[in-house]
């Protein structure tokens, strides 16, 4: 006796495929400029009550470091060591931060039906 079995359909998101691929496609072309964007930025971080200001690109490449005069202590380079450091740090946290929150409003904007919990977008 044969059994009338049906194998069920897989692989396929049905009509909603399509429009999911072009959803996708746009925001890798969203991200790409975005990315473009940020990188083009440039970023002032001040440190020590603003005796030291550095200038940062998007792409994290220091451009410039300016220091108050009064901040030079030739028998104290450690302070204004940590507060440059301090500075750089600071600069390429923002770079960062602002990357990742601009990025995430593009991916955010994303709705793939049964994707939600995954953390994929």
């Amino acid at each position: 006796m044969k059994a009338n079995y049906k194998a069920p359909k897989m692989g396929g998101m049905g009509g909603n495929q399509a429009a999911m691929l072009q959803q996708v496609q746009k925001m890798q072309a969203d991200m790409a400029a975005k990315q473009e964007e940020l990188e083009a930025r440039e970023y002032e971080v001040s440190a020590g009550g603003g005796a030291v200001t550095v200038k940062i690109s998007g792409k994290k490449q220091l451009l410039a470091i300016d220091i108050a005069p009064e901040i030079v202590d030739p028998d104290d380079i450690e302070t204004l060591s940590d507060i440059l450091v301090a500075a750089v740090n600071e600069a390429i946290k923002r770079v960062e931060d602002t990357a990742a929150a601009e990025m995430d409003q593009i991916t955010s904007a994303m709705n793939l039906p049964g994707m939600g919990g995954l953390g994929l977008f």
